[in-house]
């Protein structure tokens, strides 16, 4: 996917044009320079088209504090994956001596720049000062004001003319069912994929780390067409530790955007952790259908009830995702790697399926009957009708007399009723809530 990276000295708008640009509050904006630190990514959408939108931190070219160093290096390592870099300046504040030092880095990166002038509030013509930023020598400033949205549009459209032509992808031309391999580094999912094309394709090693970037791999089985994405194994934060990590980072969440299933690698003979959980939930949140494959099974002491202790621990540990099946299987034995390939399909046509909207009011006539909708002061929850409003992952559309009434617990009751009628295993769904005055 085509990067736009937001660049600039500290404080001059740069995550509130992120917010703003991606339609969500996903940077957090304070007056307080500094507060951006770790580089965040959304993707943005415009003329059809989607691509992925960077927030740096603030850039101080000659500080010599360490965070400030940290952030320096997070703003070119997103400098150097962008294809369209934004440098944000500050319309009130003026040129100021950090704005030319960074325009001149950008300048040697060799990569189409967009000079930003923030906070020209106003609408129409641009205040006297918007003139000065001609002098770094970037062409053509563009006014924009991010907190009130003014420019955005004639923004997004000089960025649609910098970008390059979208890479066509091979996989998106035929059905074959794409695959991320995701999981903490060492769990084997390098091996996974080397087992299942039947050859080294991908380099194994027992450092972890070993696989850096997502490459994708096209294998042809008795079960189907997959395109198997190996993704860099997924660390804390607190270990990451250098550049080329954190565009690993990067890397292994854009392919969780482009699979159609997750398979979450869970080493056996480690068991579950923090990082597992954190790992899953970023398949969980982006609406991917999700296997939790425990690799190394070979490699465990059993007996005749340890699959099933196993299992057991993982239903709780993995509880927010209980939809998703758990196989335990060897990568290098090759042990249930057919039955993994099974699971993959069948969680894909989960994750495709579609629900009547009969047979969901069905469900929700017997599923209320059985259960009160809940009240609140006098006030009870009336539910009008459900409909699916989309696939991938399977959407409702509840219409209620007060949404507020709506409590989470009586949610999951009535997406726990759907399930047990139509499965929807292995896929996460979506919730939206309605109101609709009743007739």
């Amino acid at each position: 996917m085509r990067t736009v990276a937001i660049v600039g000295r500290p404080n001059v708008g740069k995550s509130t044009l992120f917010n703003k640009l991606a339609g969500h509050r996903l940077a957090i904006v304070d007056d307080t320079p500094g507060v951006t630190r770790d580089r965040l990514y959304a993707p943005c959408e415009w003329q059809n088209h989607t691509f992925m939108l960077v927030d740096t931190g603030g850039i101080e070219p000659f500080s010599g504090d360490e965070l400030l160093t940290s952030m320096r290096a997070q703003a070119q390592v997103a400098i150097d994956g962008a294809d369209v870099i934004l440098l944000i300046t500050d319309c009130r504040a003026g040129v100021v001596a950090t704005d030319k030092e960074v325009a001149q880095m950008l300048q040697k990166s060799g990569k189409p720049i967009l000079l930003v002038v923030n906070k020209c509030d106003s609408v129409g013509q641009p205040p006297a000062e918007f003139y000065e930023f001609y002098n770094l020598g970037l062409g053509d400033p563009i006014a924009v004001s991010a907190s009130h949205g003014h420019g955005t549009g004639d923004l997004l459209d000089e960025i649609w003319q910098r970008l390059p032509p979208e890479p066509v992808d091979e996989e998106e031309d035929d059905s074959a069912l794409r695959v991320a391999i995701i999981g903490k580094p060492n769990a084997g999912k390098s091996s996974l994929v080397n087992a299942l094309c039947g050859e080294e394709r991908r380099i194994v090693s027992g450092i972890a780390g070993t696989t850096r970037d997502a490459a994708d791999t096209r294998v042809k089985t008795a079960q189907g067409e997959f395109i198997f994405i190996d993704t860099a194994g997924l660390r804390k934060k607190s270990r990451v530790d250098n550049n080329v990590e954190h565009y690993s980072v990067l890397r292994a969440k854009m392919a969780i955007e482009r699979a159609q299933v997750c398979v979450i690698m869970i080493d056996a003979t480690e068991g579950f952790t923090e990082q597992d959980s954190k790992v899953a939930g970023l398949a969980h949140e982006s609406g991917k259908a999700c296997v939790i494959a425990v690799n190394k099974w070979d490699a465990i002491e059993k007996d005749n009830h340890t699959m099933d202790r196993q299992r057991k621990q993982l239903m709780e540990d993995f509880a927010f995702m209980s939809y998703a099946p758990i196989i335990f299987i060897s990568a290098t034995e090759k042990i249930r790697l057919h039955r993994l390939l099974e699971l993959i399909k069948f969680v894909d046509t989960q994750n495709a399926m579609r629900v009547p909207t009969g047979r969901l009011n069905e469900i929700l006539a017997a599923a209320t009957a059985r259960v009160q909708p809940p009240t609140d002061k006098g006030r009870r929850l009336k539910i009008f009708y459900i409909t699916q409003a989309s696939t991938r992952p399977p959407t409702f559309v509840c219409f209620v007399n007060k949404a507020d009434l709506f409590h989470y617990s009586y949610q999951r009751y009535l997406d726990n009723q759907i399930r047990e009628v139509f499965g929807l295993e292995g896929t996460p769904t979506r919730w939206v809530v309605r109101e609709r005055e009743s007739k």
